[in-house]
């Protein structure tokens, strides 16, 4: 079967870095799915869970926007934080979640008080959907 290295890479550490058979993340245009030999590009990532599929199991990642870069049999997922589904603390995913849609609900300030309620509502919802799909 044939794969390519996918690295998983914040500012702090390296996330993930191992051999994949493929890989499904959520651009800015939607969903996109690579494979090995795929064309190289670069997108902007959206805060949403990636997928990565190898020998015969899936891992779901969150991951809280940055980049992707896919080069040769190489792809980089430059994000600006990742977990890994071991590292979320559901119970602080929920209760984010709570918070998040209380000051959506009572209507933010302004845009700015908005638009960071809405990307922490994101977060949690990515951090509970990668935490659950690790216990099925």
């Amino acid at each position: 079967m044939s794969t390519f290295l996918l690295e998983i890479v914040t500012p702090e550490h390296v996330v993930f870095s191992e051999q994949v058979s493929s890989l499904s993340v959520r651009g800015i245009e939607g969903e996109l799915g690579i494979l090995p030999g795929h064309i190289p590009f670069v997108t902007p990532l959206q805060v949403a869970p990636i997928t990565i599929r190898m020998e015969g199991k899936t891992l779901a990642v969150a991951v809280h926007g940055g980049f992707v870069e896919v080069q040769g049999n190489k792809v980089i997922v430059l994000a600006e934080s990742a977990e890994m589904p071991q590292e979320i603390d559901i119970d602080r995913a929920l209760a984010a979640r709570e918070r998040a849609e209380r000051r959506l609900n009572a209507g933010a300030r302004d845009r700015i008080d908005h638009r960071r309620a809405e990307l922490s509502l994101q977060r949690a919802i990515t951090r509970i959907n990668v935490s659950s799909r690790s216990k099925e």
